[in-house]
């Protein structure tokens, strides 16, 4: 169906535009006539040539979704309906890729579809647990409140995530920096060097003759090595594309001694923000249980989330099967325990998730002042050994001539 660019005043006189999809102009006019729009312009809009290739369509950022969400509640709770909330968004929408999804779930639910059904055609913008959550505002018509809990949610959950990212980075980042210098030294900057110790007629020092030995290797291989190199990721990322791969990796990184202890608790943060959040909201909680363990990212917690879920079918409490994974601390435990005894379980959850938000401050914290002195010795011990090891034979030679 096109789309028609229009422009008109409404009662008061004051200018407006937008964009409407309709089958022909005289549709167009009457949906602005039921508005008492008086349009004086419209106009089929031109098409995009790149519109059906997705590789050349914008993305939607997670900061997108948290204004809509955030606009949308606002204009629901000031009483406006539904359809114009959705054009109204769709009109300001500048993202073209979001802009096109917006009109064509306005679309659906002006045909008769719910919101929610009509949010989940769009899994990339709109994941189950925002539908769900949806689909429960709409069930129990609080709406404008959990499209409110969405935004919070997303948006201390996209923190979470940016600290965890800096932390990470950081590290990746010199030891590239560092691969590349000690690259470029080998293959460049050592033959010149070799050059110059032939002239001197004397044995290399040791640490200089194995770095000598190292470059030639480098440049001699160095097809060879970019393509092992290659190979080696292309390797990794199949392997993490089985499920026993992924499920072996997971498990590691949760284990790994630096970086371990700090996913760990990332995992818990997100689990109990995310179930807190859904329960409050009025989501099952065999529900919220599948989402969750569908959207933790690490294979482990998905699969010790499940044996929860499976726990609970079975008329355990959640505590008890949690314990048993091993997986969650046992404070975790004790406290989620305490909430379902008390009939307060979303808000206990949400008491864990604070205090876990906390512990993840503070780890990062203590991660970059512990990795920042360790990364300048790496830094040190590599590329200083590297020139002191090519300076030796210079040393040697001053050494001799003022003996």
């Amino acid at each position: 169906m096109p789309v028609f660019i229009w422009e008109g005043k409404n009662r008061k006189n004051i200018a407006q535009k937008g964009e409407i999809e309709a089958p022909d102009e005289s549709a167009v006019r009457l949906h602005l006539r039921r508005l008492q729009i008086t349009p004086n312009k419209i106009k089929k809009k031109p098409k995009d040539l790149f519109e059906n290739l997705e590789m050349f369509q914008p993305k939607v950022t997670q900061s997108e979704v948290i204004i809509f969400a955030r606009q949308f509640s606002t204009m629901i709770d000031a009483g406006l309906p539904l359809i114009q909330c959705l054009d109204i968004l769709h009109t300001q929408q500048e993202n073209k890729t979001f802009k096109k999804a917006l009109r064509e779930i306005k679309s659906s639910v002006e045909g008769g579809s719910t919101l929610a059904d009509a949010l989940r055609k769009y899994p990339a913008q709109f994941d189950d647990l925002f539908v769900n959550m949806v689909a429960a505002g709409e069930i129990g018509g609080i709406l404008d409140t959990i499209l409110q809990r969405l935004a919070a949610y997303m948006e201390k959950t996209a923190a979470l995530k940016a600290k965890v990212k800096g932390a990470l980075t950081y590290p990746l980042i010199v030891i590239i920096v560092a691969s590349v210098v000690v690259g470029i030294i080998l293959v460049f900057v050592i033959p010149t060097f070799e050059k110059m110790f032939a002239d001197f007629g004397k044995a290399l020092p040791l640490p200089t003759q194995l770095v000598v030995n190292l470059s030639r290797f480098a440049t001699g291989n160095i097809v060879y090595i970019i393509i092992t190199i290659i190979l080696s990721i292309f390797s990794f990322k199949k392997f993490l594309a089985t499920s026993k791969g992924r499920i072996l990796f997971d498990d590691a990184i949760l284990k790994a001694p630096i970086f371990g202890p700090l996913l760990r608790k990332v995992a818990v943060a997100k689990f109990t923000r995310t179930m807190g959040t859904m329960m409050a909201s009025g989501v099952s909680i065999l529900d919220s249980l599948d989402i969750v363990a569908k959207t933790s990212g690490n294979k482990t917690i998905e699969k010790a989330i499940f044996s929860v879920r499976q726990g609970i079918t079975e008329g355990r409490t959640m505590a008890d099967p949690l314990a048993e994974t091993g997986v969650f601390p046992s404070m975790v435990v004790q406290m989620i325990s305490v909430g379902e005894q008390t009939g307060a379980l979303d808000n206990m959850l949400s008491k864990i998730a604070d205090f876990y938000d906390t512990e993840v401050d503070q780890a990062v914290e203590n991660l970059t002042s512990m990795i920042e002195p360790l990364m300048m010795a790496f830094l040190g011990v590599v590329v200083g050994g590297l020139v002191v090891a090519l300076y030796l034979p210079v040393f040697q030679m001053a050494g001799a001539v003022t003996g």
